[in-house]
């Protein structure tokens, strides 16, 4: 479908104050509950309601709702449902893992002041708190629906030990002999032996235990019915991470089901294995959280790697951030793992439902259709379309013709972005590959092809981030792997993040060398390039390659800060380009002519950015924000920011494309200004990471990008509008409204479509 449409063209903001908005089809969106009945939070602003911003771990939390509602939504096939309410568990994980431990270091470091958006580090975790446990009992409500009659519906159960048969109840107890016990090592805890490690996101029995005879630490005095006292004993029973938290149980004779009774549920009831002769007073399913935070000085060792592989047999033993437990467990027994694990009661959320909500991942993956979306099978991308005979060459010359932008996972990543890599591994007349690598697969492409490149005898340079979050193990063992291979590794700029996605090729050709590159949102990793959005742009554009080609030198060389022509780069030019370009809008709309701003970001947190666009909205440029996460930005205020909107959309992919547009005083969108990049505007980003932006020249590939805003914009099946008070009002698609359009399909099934038809 073409981007000038009527209905396309209706979904973007008047370019200035003056200009009539067109509305939207459909009603604007209700403020009514959610089709699941998630209850709008309340306002997540500061207390004196006088904050500019909202504060970025509450409105984090916002986020993860967004995502919860998705677990509630009916309209949502019901095994992607219960994939939503797992991966909410795994966000906030994440979330106390870095957001919660880095707030917790603020306190020990003695930090009172307002901290951000007016909280103080202590007034932050209260609020962090309350919101949490909000936010798991709805978890809990929904897991009751979903696990209750909506699955039983379909033959899918997940039974507790007590409901099974006897005969089931034997073929668990043998389970366990022949498949679980062996594996178990129950620790008690007295004179000779310490409290044992409690391992980060482990499962975990605490159990109280009367030891007839005494002979153990006492920990509360208990009294047998014969009067004699007796020491209460505490244990720890780990649950391995390699068991199965959902055992399969066998279906019934001729007729399929997928039953499942939870492990931890058939350990309790043959503890007495474990601990024969013994009386179990209580036990207790817990988890416990631990901070991800690495702050050793890089300057410390020798090289970066050697930090980051030091740093992470630290991480293993950081701060605990968080005890989950189950409800009504007896004040001894908490007490005893709060001491032991230096936490307070508010560091203490009880849970009313199942403990680790990561096992219904294996009830996600069941081999249901009826219960899934259909699967997606990406469209190859019309402008790279080749047949299998096709030489190397041929795709070097379609990117000669003109740029080509792709947007994934709608068009296949395999047929662009690798076959990309790996054809110039294979020409003869490619002479350097230069890649960043901030996340990839463990089964990489872009490593396989890295190094027969290499042992090819061309130059070929690969920058490895070993410092991406949660990835720091498997980005240090690539490294060591492409330098075996003679692949000439580089670990960035000393100090920053190397967050670029950036790769470059190097070919002789009749002219002499000429360079392809291809810049774009999202890591080089095939398994997320089929659950994420993102875009990238393949040019061979002089000016911006040559840009690159400065880039890489700055990374994998030494020397001072590089300039660049085109190419906005952080922490180089970046910032003060963006800051520029949103100034100029505002100038253009004080002076009557067209202005306006379209970005699409994960995350929006920078004050100065933010407060540029408030003073831009003052003056009347139309300001449209799609962020998916966080958004500290206050939009609707008025005599603040009336001309600023603000969408969330979330669904069945991540949005993870970042997009700019500026209006540069033209008032057909296609003759502004478009850019595509790694960078969020968050201050890490634009100031503590090595990030690139580039300008999309391209009229056709312009035409996709004003597509994918549009279709967003549009969209009241997964789109979200942020309200002044800072909670996520959810869209209502209009009855009247055409059933194929963006309005009612939403983003991810109209752009599937389009891709499909292209």
């Amino acid at each position: 479908m073409s981007p000038r449409t009527a209905e396309s063209q209706s979904a973007l903001p008047a370019s200035t104050p003056d200009t009539p908005k067109v509305s939207s089809p459909g009603p604007e969106p209700a403020e009514a509950l959610s089709p699941g009945g998630i209850v709008p939070p309340p306002s997540v602003l500061v207390s004196s309601g006088e904050s500019r911003t909202f504060n970025r771990d509450l409105s984090w939390l916002e986020f993860n709702r967004r995502v919860l509602a998705q677990a509630a939504d009916e309209r949502t096939p019901l095994l992607e449902r219960v994939k939503f309410l797992a991966i909410f568990t795994s966000n906030l994980d994440e979330f106390f893992m870095k957001r919660v431990g880095l707030i917790k270091r603020q306190i020990r470091a003695g930090v009172e002041a307002p901290w951000s958006s007016g909280y103080t580090p202590r007034q932050l975790l209260v609020a962090i708190r309350d919101a949490v446990n909000e936010l798991q009992a709805e978890q809990a409500r929904i897991y009751a629906d979903l696990v209750g009659p909506a699955l039983v519906k379909h033959d899918i159960q997940v039974v507790n030990y007590k409901a099974l048969t006897l005969r089931e109840q034997r073929w668990a107890d043998e389970y366990f002999e022949t498949c679980v016990f062996s594996a178990l090592t129950p620790l008690a805890v007295d004179p000779g032996h310490r409290f044992p490690f409690i391992s980060n996101l482990s499962d975990n029995l605490a159990l109280l235990l009367r030891v007839p005879g005494g002979g153990a630490p006492r920990l509360a005095k208990a009294v047998e019915d014969d009067g004699d006292e007796v020491a209460p004993s505490f244990a720890r029973l780990k649950i391995p991470q390699t068991l199965k938290r959902l055992v399969p149980l066998p279906a019934k004779p001729g007729k399929m089901s997928d039953r499942f009774v939870p492990l931890p549920d058939i350990i309790r009831h043959n503890l007495t294995r474990l601990f024969p002769g013994t009386q179990i007073i209580e036990q207790v399913h817990f988890r416990v959280t631990r901070s991800a935070g690495i702050q050793r000085d890089e300057l410390e060792a020798a090289t970066l790697i050697e930090s980051v592989e030091q740093d992470l047999k630290q991480r293993k033993f950081a701060r605990a951030v968080r005890l989950e437990i189950e409800q009504d467990a007896s004040p001894l027994l908490l007490r005893t793992l709060m001491d032991k694990l230096s936490l307070d009661s508010q560091d203490v959320y009880e849970r009313s439902g199942p403990m680790d909500y990561l096992a219904l991942y294996d009830i996600a993956d069941l081999e249901r259709p009826d219960l899934k979306e259909k699967k997606w099978r990406a469209a190859s991308p019309p402008r790279l379309r080749l047949p299998p005979s096709a030489k190397p060459a041929n795709f070097f010359q379609i990117i000669r013709k003109q740029d080509v932008l792709v947007h994934h996972p709608y068009e296949s990543f395999t047929d662009s972005v690798e076959r990309f890599i790996a054809l110039a591994a294979s020409d003869p007349d490619v002479v350097t590959i230069k890649q960043t690598l901030y996340r990839t697969s463990p089964d990489s492409p872009f490593i396989e092809s890295m190094i027969r490149a290499a042992e090819a005898g061309k130059q070929v340079a690969c920058l490895v981030e070993l410092r991406a979050r949660f990835d720091e193990d498997r980005n240090v063992n690539f490294a060591r792997k492409l330098e075996k291979a003679g692949v000439h590794v580089a670990y960035g700029v000393l100090g920053y993040k190397t967050h670029c996605k950036t790769a470059l090729v190097v070919r002789k050709e009749r002219q002499g060398l000429r360079c392809y590159a291809h810049i774009g949102t999202g890591n080089y990793h095939p398994k997320t390039a089929n659950l994420y959005t993102d875009v990238g742009l393949f040019t061979c554009d002089p000016i911006i390659t040559a840009d690159l080609v400065n880039l890489f030198n700055y990374l994998t060389g030494i020397s001072a800060t590089q300039s660049y022509a085109q190419l906005l780069v952080a922490p180089s030019n970046m910032r003060r380009r963006f800051v520029e370009m949103i100034d100029r809008e505002t100038a253009f709309a004080r002076r009557g002519r067209p202005a306006r701003i379209i970005a699409k970001l994960n995350s929006l947190e920078d004050t100065e950015i933010v407060e540029r666009l408030y003073a831009a909205s003052q003056a009347g440029v139309r300001v449209t924000l799609i962020v998916r996460g966080f958004c500290c930005l206050r939009p609707g205020v008025a005599g603040l920011s009336e001309n600023i909107k603000v969408i969330s959309v979330v669904g069945r992919f991540l949005e993870h494309s970042r997009i700019f547009h500026f209006a540069a005083g033209q008032e057909d969108p296609l003759d502004g200004d478009w850019y595509l990049g790694s960078a969020d505007w968050m201050y890490r980003n634009l100031n503590t990471r090595v990030e690139c932006a580039v300008p999309v020249k391209h009229f056709e590939a312009r035409q996709k990008l004003l597509r994918i805003l549009e279709v967003s914009i549009a969209d009241h099946r997964h789109a979200w509008d942020l309200t002044p008070d800072g909670s996520y009002t959810q869209r209502q698609p209009d009855p009247k409204a055409d059933a194929g359009s963006p309005h009612v399909l939403g983003t991810f099934a109209t752009l599937m479509n389009e891709a499909a038809e292209a």
